[in-house]
């Protein structure tokens, strides 16, 4: 199995989270993201959209886009669980899940950013922006399990809503986000960090780390 990422790629970060909990150790193939890497012909050709991660198994299919790989992972790997059994939680873990990775994270990652500076936006107001989308996804998931119990988003153990979350947070501390303003996720990553799977999954602990 072969996971092609990059270090602080958000995306790519649930995905190790995953691998980890799995019990899984893929060989990490690293494309610089700042150095336009993941836009050579040669990963081109297996990933067209020119994002990390994308996931080879040991058959060589070819899987992309972060939480599609991480559900075939849990499908194909069921232990332990990154989701409820029970339908209602499990549509909450999914839709906590897609407000970070597809409707905040898209919007302040490293393509949009670099088009905002294109087109002649300060840096300034780059960085804002990012702030911003950072703050809006991250407060409507504070509401979202404000009456979870926890440890994790949701119950005593991590799910894919954890997953998500972790990489996010990191995301806006380097955007200068004030997250004591969301002390119930919060307290989710307080627990994740007592996690080996999430602690080894850490962008400063990969080996294309900067």
């Amino acid at each position: 199995m072969k996971l092609h990422g990059y270090f602080r790629s958000s995306a790519s970060y649930r995905v190790r989270i995953a691998l980890n909990l799995k019990g899984l150790s893929p060989e990490h193939l690293p494309h610089h993201l700042r150095k336009g890497e993941q836009c050579a012909p040669a990963y081109l050709a297996i990933n067209p959209q020119g994002l990390v991660p994308t996931l080879e198994n040991d058959a060589g299919a070819i899987l992309t886009q972060s939480l599609a790989i991480i559900e075939w992972l849990d499908e194909t790997h069921p232990n332990p669980p990154l989701l409820p059994q029970d339908p209602l939680r499990r549509a909450k873990v999914r839709a906590f899940a897609q407000v970070l990775a597809c409707d905040t994270h898209p919007v302040q990652n490293l393509k949009v950013l670099a088009r905002l500076r294109q087109l002649g936006f300060p840096e300034g107001q780059v960085t804002e922006w990012a702030a911003w989308a950072n703050r809006e996804g991250l407060s409507a998931c504070e509401i979202l399990i404000a009456g979870e119990g926890g440890p994790f988003c949701f119950g005593d153990a991590p799910t894919l809503a954890d997953l998500c979350l972790v990489p996010q947070l990191a995301n806006a501390r380097r955007f200068g986000v004030d997250v004591s303003a969301f002390p119930r996720l919060l307290k989710a990553e307080a627990a994740a960090r007592q996690v080996k799977a999430f602690a080894d999954a850490a962008p400063d602990q990969q080996p294309d780390a900067e």
